[in-house]
């Protein structure tokens, strides 16, 4: 017998709720989501009762290679033969040669890693190095992001997140999204770092200027401050190159990355930093440990997905989808006006725009009945968040743009039955 559907989905959610999380099953059944995830493969995922759904959330980026992508699959199997966790003390081959592939397809004088398991952890480990370098406390970040919910991750994200747990780690401010003379106001001679999704998702996709992260760059060298993007779900080609940050013509000093990096298949994030912040994590080589970060047997697979990623043919294929989609996305907004007000898009990280906060869970709940499984933005619940898997082909894409046609045609319905 395999290890899906053991048990009824009552079963499961029973059991879920008394073990789990009684809150998650509680607010799924108020609201009318019953789905109990089953099989999956490629782009689509299964409840255990069979119903298929074409998955555009990707858990924020962790399946850009679908799910259980055959050759990230085989890598794991293979590694499994040989390796285990490996032990963070001892200088690994394993962690050195994927560190040297992420360098390889980093911009700049990027070249060094350390690696995590979370993305929320490798946030942390970014601020303690900007923190260890500078010599200072300061953390600016944007009104409206996320950044996880550990300890140096959770103040630099929103106060939903955080509030219930004060007090804080102190030394944080936050500035509207996109605006560079707050920015420049709050940068100032105790900023160790200005920490930045390159494009918020939780804020609902905001796409900023296209010299946005020029200005950036500028404020953080002439005060000194680090500068580091958080390329947790913008990273490793969803925004049609190698990180979202590529697309705007700037290197950072640091780049977080991690979701994507597991292949959907062993939990792995890393920080990418520059030659020119290495010589606190030199000369405090023992400072740091993460006893599962880049462990041993998922770093095989982190390599497969950087091989991919690497292969011409890749990008050009998720350039081709990008272009697929915006012609889809225009089309849509042109048929439902009242309701999809604005598209959004860099790459395949896509978000629609609708008429008010309720729209963005109603679209959620349509979805499960129209075949695409998509979310809303938390701090913009006027938003979905539109993630397809990098790997969608043309078919699917287009099965995409009808489910989306017709969940907006149901919102629209909706939106007139209530008014």
């Amino acid at each position: 017998m395999g290890l899906i559907g053991r048990e009824s989905k009552e079963k499961v959610s029973e059991l879920f709720a008394r073990h789990v999380s009684s809150g998650k099953v509680e607010f799924f059944s108020s609201v009318g989501i019953d789905f109990v995830l089953g099989k999956r493969e490629g782009v689509y995922m299964y409840d255990l009762d069979g119903t298929r759904l074409i998955n555009c959330h990707c858990n924020g980026g962790v399946f850009n290679l679908g799910h259980r992508n055959p050759e990230i699959v085989e890598a794991l199997s293979e590694s499994m033969r040989e390796l285990d966790i490996g032990n963070h003390h001892l200088v690994s081959e394993q962690r050195a040669l994927l560190a040297a592939e992420l360098a390889s397809v980093s911009p700049g004088d990027i070249n060094r890693v350390i690696f995590g398991v979370s993305g929320g952890e490798a946030i942390d480990t970014a601020i303690k190095l900007a923190r260890g370098h500078t010599g200072r406390p300061g953390i600016v970040s944007a009104i409206g992001g996320y950044h996880g919910h550990t300890g140096f991750a959770l103040p630099a994200g929103d106060e939903k997140y955080s509030d219930p747990f004060r007090p804080l780690v102190p030394g944080y401010s936050r500035i509207p999204f996109g605006d560079l003379e707050a920015l420049d106001a709050a940068v100032g001679a105790d900023t160790a770092a200005v920490l930045l999704e390159t494009i918020p998702a939780t804020l609902g996709i905001a796409i900023p200027p296209e010299d946005y992260y020029e200005g950036v760059r500028r404020i953080c060298d002439d005060r000194g401050a680090v500068m580091v993007m958080d390329e947790v779900q913008t990273g490793l080609g969803r925004c049609g190159a190698y990180w979202c940050i590529d697309t705007y013509g700037v290197v950072p000093d640091v780049i977080v990355c991690g979701k994507g990096l597991s292949g959907g298949m062993y939990p792995m994030s890393a920080v990418l930093y520059s030659d020119r912040l290495n010589r606190f994590w030199h000369e405090n080589a023992f400072i740091h440990i993460s006893t599962f970060g880049g462990a041993e047997v998922g770093c095989p697979v982190a390599m497969k997905v950087i091989e991919i990623l690497e292969r011409p043919e890749f990008l050009e294929h998720v350039t081709s989808m990008t272009a697929f989609f915006e012609k889809g996305l225009a089309e849509l907004k042109a048929s439902h006006p009242d309701v999809l007000l604005e598209t959004r898009q860099r790459g395949l990280f896509m978000g629609l725009k609708m008429a008010n906060d309720m729209c963005g869970p109603l679209m959620t709940l349509a979805g499960l009945k129209h075949g695409v499984f998509t979310i809303y933005a938390n701090n913009d619940s006027s938003v979905s968040q539109l993630l397809p898997p990098l790997i969608i082909r043309e078919h699917e894409a287009a099965a995409v743009l009808e489910g989306l046609d017709a969940m907006l045609t149901q919102l629209g319905q909706t939106m007139e039955r209530s008014t």
